[in-house]
């Protein structure tokens, strides 16, 4: 189970709050790529804070909810336009400084998932598997992930029939189906090679009518 041993560690150092950054939705074919900084109160923290990708829906939901309430949060998106202008990679990096523009102060220490911070003048360290060590990051991949699955959720209802409320518009089989039958929406990133070919199949399809 993640802990508070780097977020008492960098306190220590840097004499302020710590923030754990992490983001959600990287992979997906469609929608934006989100990402959340979280500034725990360590006199309000909710049980059962975990990686995200190990807490079904509900308990994300749940948790989500209790960090809104009691600890610091800030969210950053960064849209399908901006994916498909910058790549995804330098997006995940503009909606993690969003992030932690959005908690409205400036953090001491900052402690980002993954193998690389972003280009910012934060104090910050980069944590691999962070969200299944650091509790804050954890907190914050919580947080990203129910934020970005509610969008999707609302996506879904604008744009029936590829699935989203469930996949999130991750590459599942039914998502993959419908945007060769239905082709791709706004929502999808065009830089992403499957969704490239389904508007080049779906076009030519169209054009053969």
């Amino acid at each position: 189970m993640p802990d508070l041993k780097f977020e008492r560690k960098y306190k220590r150092l840097h004499k302020g709050l710590v923030a754990g950054v992490d983001e959600a939705g990287r992979g997906p074919l469609a929608g934006p790529v989100v990402a959340a900084a979280v500034v725990l109160d360590p006199k309000c923290i909710p049980e059962g804070i975990d990686d995200s990708k190990v807490l079904n829906a509900a308990k994300r939901a749940d948790l989500c909810a209790q960090l809104l309430a009691c600890a610091k949060v800030g969210v950053g998106i960064a849209s399908v336009e901006e994916i498909d202008t910058i790549n995804i990679f330098w997006a995940t990096m503009l909606a993690m400084h969003r992030a932690v523009d959005a908690l409205g102060f400036r953090p001491a220490f900052v402690l980002v998932d993954g193998n690389r911070c972003p280009d910012w003048d934060h104090q910050s360290q980069a944590v691999v598997s962070g969200d299944a060590l650091c509790l804050s990051i954890a907190a914050a991949s919580i947080v990203a992930k129910h934020r970005r699955d509610c969008i999707m959720t609302e996506l879904d209802a604008v744009h029936p029939g590829y699935g989203w409320k469930s996949n999130k518009g991750y590459g599942a089989k039914v998502h993959q189906e419908a945007l060769r039958s239905l082709g791709p929406t706004p929502h999808h990133r065009r830089s992403f090679a499957p969704v490239a070919q389904a508007e080049l199949d779906f076009g030519s399809a169209i054009a053969a009518e």
